[in-house]
This record gives C-alpha cells, sequence and structure tokens, in this order.
C-alpha cells in the first residue's frame, strides 16, 4: 500500500507560516538572548513578522485572479476573500496589540524615569509628577521584570486567530480554537503579582473556555456522526441530501454554536467577558477585546454560511433569541457599571448583538457589512482601551472607577476628546465608523427578512447611546474629585496606537465606501 504524503500549498498558507514561524523564533529568543536585549529583539521580531504576514495576505489576495478561492493542506483550509479580509484585519490589530503590549515595558523599564522626564514632566501638575515620579520608583524596584514571553504567545495567539475563520474542517477549526485560546488564558493572568483581579481573570477564562470548547468537540464528533466527514462542504452536502436523520446534524451545529457563541461573547455565554476584561492587563484587554471577536465571527459565518445554510430555517430562530438577548442584556447591564473597563466589557457584549443581525441575514450583504463592522469596531476598540489604560491613580495603577473619571476632559482635552470620540463611534453617531457599521448591518438584515431584530437593535441602540453619553458628561461636565487620577505621559506607541485609531474610526465615518467596496469584494465563501 503506497501512502502519498499531501501537498501542502506553502504560498496560499504563507501569511500564517509566517506569524507560527515568528512565534517559534520568540520562544528562540527567551532561550538564547539576554534579559537585557529580549524585549528589544522581541518587539522588533513581533512587528516586522506581522507587517510581512500583512504583505504576504495581500500577495494571495492577487493571485485569486477573480476566483472564489482555492483550499490548501487537503481541503483544510479555505483560501478565499472572506479569510484573506479577516486575516488582514487580525494582522492590523495584532500589530497595535503589540504595540501596547510594548508600552507595558516602557512604564516597566528602569528607564522610564528618564524617559517621562525628558519627554514632558515639567508640563505635568504637581500631582501628576507625583503620580509619574511613584510609578518610576516602583518600576526601577523591577528593573528587567518584563515579562517578554508574552510577545511569541501573542504571535502563537494571531496565527490561531487567523486559521480559525479559514479552516475548512471542523478538527483544524478546533485546533485552531485552542491555539488561540491557550496563549489568551496565559495572558490574562500577567499581572497576578500586582492583583488578584488578573488570577481571577486568567483561571475563569480558562474553565469556561475549556468547558466551552468541549461544546465544540462534541459537537463535531455529532456532526461527524451524522455525515461521516469533519469538512464543511461535505457536511453540507449530506443534509443537502437529506441523508440520515436531519435532528443529529441540528444538534450537532447547536453544539458548535456554543462554542464559537462563547469565543464572541453572546448572552448566555457573555458572563466570563466583564470579569477577564476588568482583570487582564489593559493591553491584554485591547488587544483581545478586539482581534477574538474578528476571528471567532469569522469562524462562526463559515460554519453558518458553508456548512449549514440549508438548515436556515432551524438555526435562524435560535440566532434571532441570542441576538436579541445579547443586544438586550449587553445594554441595560451596561448602564449600571461604575468600572470604565466594565463597561466597555458589557457594550462589546451589545454589540455582539448587533453584529449577529448580519449574520442572520444570511445573504452577501449581510457577510459583506459584517466584515466592515468587524474591521471598524476592532480599530475602536483597541483604541479606547489604549486611553483607558492611561489613566493612573497615584499609586502607579490603572485607575478604571467611573466616578474618579470626573472632570478628566476638562483637565486633559485631547484625552477627553479622543475617548469621546470612540465613545461616540459605539454608540453609532453619525461621522463615526459605528453609524456605518450598524447602518450597513441593519440594512443587510432588513433585505434578510429581519425586520424585528432591525427594530430591537435601533431600541438597543438608542439606549446605548445613554451610558456613553453619560461618561462624556461626567468627563466634561462634573468637578473632579479630590484625589483625581491623572494621565501619564504616553510613549510613541500608546500615542501611534491611539492617533491611528482615532484616524481609522474616524475615517471610516466621513469616507467608508473605500472599505465598503473591499468588504462587497469579499462576500462570497468558497464552496
Amino acid at each position: 500500500m503506497n501512502l502519498q504524503a499531501p501537498n501542502v500549498e506553502y504560498g496560499l498558507l504563507s501569511p500564517m507560516l509566517i506569524v507560527f514561524g515568528i512565534a517559534i523564533a520568540g520562544v528562540l529568543v527567551e532561550a538564547f538572548v539576554s534579559r537585557e536585549r529580549r524585549y528589544g529583539v522581541q518587539v522588533a521580531l513581533s512587528l516586522v513578522g506581522l507587517v510581512a504576514a500583512f504583505v504576504a495576505v495581500v500577495q494571495v489576495a492577487r493571485s485569486l485572479k477573480g476566483e472564489v478561492g482555492y483550499t490548501a493542506v487537503v481541503g483544510s483550509v479555505a483560501v478565499d476573500a472572506p479569510a484573506l479580509f479577516l486575516q488582514g484585519t487580525i494582522l492590523l490589530v495584532g500589530v497595535l496589540g503589540v504595540l501596547l503590549i510594548g508600552e507595558r515595558r516602557i512604564r516597566t523599564d528602569a528607564d522610564a524615569e528618564t524617559e517621562t522626564g525628558t519627554r514632558g514632566l515639567d508640563s505635568f501638575t504637581p500631582q501628576a509628577s507625583a503620580v509619574v515620579g511613584s510609578v518610576a520608583e516602583k518600576v526601577a524596584t523591577r528593573a528587567g521584570a518584563m515579562q517578554t514571553e508574552v510577545f511569541p504567545l501573542t504571535m502563537f495567539s494571531i496565527g490561531g486567530m487567523m486559521l480559525f475563520p479559514a479552516a475548512d474542517d471542523l478538527l483544524t477549526m478546533f485546533i485552531a480554537l485552542e491555539v488561540l485560546s491557550l496563549p489568551l488564558y496565559l495572558m490574562c493572568g500577567l499581572s497576578r503579582r500586582r492583583r488578584l483581579l488578573s488570577q481571577e481573570a486568567a483561571m475563569k477564562y480558562f474553565l469556561l473556555g475549556a468547558f466551552s470548547s468541549a461544546f465544540f468537540l462534541y459537537g463535531a464528533a455529532l456532526l461527524y456522526g451524522y455525515s461521516s466527514t469533519l469538512s464543511l462542504t461535505g457536511i453540507a452536502e449530506s443534509i443537502a441530501s437529506g441523508s440520515g436523520k436531519t435532528s443529529l446534524a441540528l444538534i450537532g451545529v447547536g453544539l458548535l454554536l456554543v462554542g464559537v457563541l462563547f469565543k464572541v461573547g453572546a448572552v448566555p455565554f457573555h458572563s466570563w467577558i466583564p470579569d477577564v476584561y476588568q482583570g487582564a492587563p489593559t493591553a491584554i484587554t485591547a488587544f483581545m477585546a478586539a482581534a477574538t471577536k474578528i476571528a471567532a465571527f469569522g469562524a462562526l459565518l463559515r460554519i453558518f454560511y458553508v456548512a449549514a445554510p440549508d438548515l436556515h430555517t432551524e438555526w435562524r430562530p435560535v440566532l434571532w433569541a441570542v441576538a436579541i438577548l445579547t443586544m438586550v442584556v449587553g445594554t441595560i447591564t451596561a448602564v449600571t457599571q461604575s468600572d470604565v473597563k466594565r463597561m466597555l466589557a458589557y457594550s462589546a457584549v451589545a454589540h455582539t448583538g448587533f453584529i449577529l443581525t448580519g449574520v442572520i441575514a444570511l445573504n452577501e450583504s449581510g457577510l459583506s457589512s459584517t466584515l466592515f463592522y468587524l474591521f471598524a469596531y476592532g480599530f475602536s476598540t483597541v483604541g479606547a482601551f489604549a486611553v483607558v489604560g492611561l489613566v493612573r491613580d497615584r499609586a502607579g495603577d490603572e485607575d478604571t472607577a467611573m466616578a474618579r473619571w470626573a472632570g478628566l476632559g476638562r483637565r486633559y482635552p485631547i484625552v477627553g476628546i479622543v475617548f469621546s470620540l470612540f465613545l461616540l463611534a459605539f454608540a453609532g453617531i453619525p461621522l463615526t465608523s459605528g453609524f456605518v457599521s450598524k447602518f450597513a448591518v441593519f440594512k443587510a438584515a432588513g433585505e434578510g427578512g429581519a425586520i424585528p431584530l432591525v427594530i430591537v437593535g435601533v431600541i438597543a441602540s438608542a439606549i446605548a447611546a445613554y451610558f456613553y453619553v453619560r461618561v462624556i458628561v461626567l468627563m466634561f461636565f462634573t468637578d473632579p474629585p479630590a484625589d483625581a487620577p491623572e494621565v501619564v505621559v504616553p510613549s510613541v506607541l500608546s500615542t501611534a496606537v491611539v492617533t491611528v485609531t482615532a484616524a481609522v474610526t474616524f475615517a471610516l465615518g466621513a469616507l467608508p465606501q473605500p472599505l465598503l467596496d473591499l468588504a462587497n469584494l469579499a462576500d462570497t465563501f468558497l464552496h
């Protein structure tokens, strides 16, 4: 018996191979490069790798030449326009995430005192100078303590995120799910020595994530039992032919749905989001909140648009209920929050419901509008959390208590204006990316016959505007407390992240057509 080795299309897989190669190189850097040089090498290596992978994505997209796409590695990976769009988005968000994670080193290096002194210490108020001095003093005792292993962990997670929406069989999809999740569990606990909340976040995320992965794996097993294949296309063919018991396929798809809805943070699988977002280091939260949602929604779209489109009459009512619950619970719960990070976490839950309206549309405009929404939301989320990470109390720790942000916009107008821009984008105010995103998905859902869902979405958006505007009013029209937090001087890394994300948020609201056109070109999955 002659066994033929599988053909690996390295060119089509080059973006993911570059990211995984850089991740392995990062592990070797941890083993062989001295502690003093590790940080610089890891940051440069990660950024170069992400940029190279993005260039590879562009080259692969050009190589399609009008084709819907190709399969690779014996049909286990689909290289099509939606997958490439999502991979490019994940890589761009990954660049911003690495810059923010690198910012943690800027404030945890023994040279932080020199840096802050040369970058505007004289412009601080006496209270702010005390904060910066406190930060530098604390960090000087921990010189060289930067956990540089976070960079290869981030690269491994990005590699898994790129594979997740491109996987064309359930086994590959499960492997991608674990590869993207396991590094995140570790990264959420990086502040464990300073805050118990970080330990709690990592433990909750790990336990609930493992539980949801078991549901996904069991669903894959049931679908294999139904169709005798793990290929999404093969499963779709079995469902279309009506072979076997369709009830088994429905249960299998339902269990897959549990695993993926956990990752996107939909109700009732959202309980981990506020605790993990609050407890994880803010840089990790920014990266995770944006990139994980992009990858998970890509996988969700592929499951329902490729594997189970013929079951739409059965699964659409379930997604209707999930989307409505997600919008309502996320919006109402966010109103009651007194912590900025938890408010943004429940805001993320509400946005999951809005994005689900595009998934439910089950048409080409639904797919393209969802892709646009994911791109716009990813940038705004990273920018919002980047600003949150700059607000510090007198001990030098992040201060996210909402009441203590009173008057922050009056004392730091630029920070207040930029954060307000992100909040207005989340609210869907015109001339921001959020308005175009919501309009696109609601329009697609309406075309798909989900008018009641659109009405619920519009009402939820109106309610959500209240808690976003409440923060703006608090920052600009409320007197600050006696021990008000200060905004530390950001390094060039955080400055670049905030500037880019704010510019993209405004540009996509004022001139969205180029990205809409690009998303419209990615409106068909490879079947």
